[in-house]
């Protein structure tokens, strides 16, 4: 596992520096993570759903190798880069379909998580988007932790690495922005 952070995150070095063979070599080294993450942001979506997690994956592996706008740190940084932009996929998916005039119904996502607060399980991912914005308008770092450990599934120490605060300092965020998510999202 060590081996493989070290690559990727060279290889994601190599990216940001516009190196186009370091993006054919990136996506191997990636892709059953970001498949997983995929999997989990669509599980309770509608069976009939128009994408699929495969479909997830590309669309957001598209916009994060985009030249201009690669910007990360480590492997622990791609993927939560990576779980920010498939949430904004699934938000502007959700909110493309409201605005259909024909279709109806608000789309659905049961986070599926032990890290879940039960009120956060099964919310519209529009209305959780929502209460992430309005978080972070309270406290930005909280916000960063509940996308680092809930979205980008990383664990207390990578989030800390990734935020660059201590693990007890993740350890109390969590616990404050799960307390406040799930109060926000049962008032919904």
């Amino acid at each position: 596992m060590a081996a493989d952070t070290k690559e990727t995150t060279q290889l994601l070095l190599r990216v940001q520096a516009g190196d186009a063979s370091a993006t054919e070599k990136l996506l191997p080294l990636v892709y059953e993570q970001l498949r997983a993450l995929a999997t989990e942001f669509l599980r309770g979506e509608r069976r009939n759903h128009t994408l699929q997690p495969t479909a997830l994956v590309h669309e957001a592996y598209l916009r994060l190798i985009d030249q201009s706008q690669a910007q990360w740190n480590d492997r622990a940084h791609f993927f939560a880069v990576a779980a920010r932009a498939m949430r904004r996929i699934l938000v502007d998916h959700g909110v493309a379909r409201r605005a259909q005039k024909r279709g109806g119904g608000n789309p659905v996502l049961r986070l599926e998580s032990d890290t879940a607060p039960a009120t956060m399980r099964e919310v519209d991912p529009v209305v959780l988007d929502d209460a992430l914005k309005a978080l972070a308008e309270l406290d930005e770092r909280k916000a960063q932790v509940v996308e680092l450990r809930f979205f980008g599934g990383l664990s207390v120490e990578e989030t800390s690495e990734a935020l660059g605060v201590s693990i007890s300092t993740v350890e109390s965020d969590w616990r404050m922005a799960k307390a406040w998510l799930s109060r926000e999202l049962s008032s919904r």
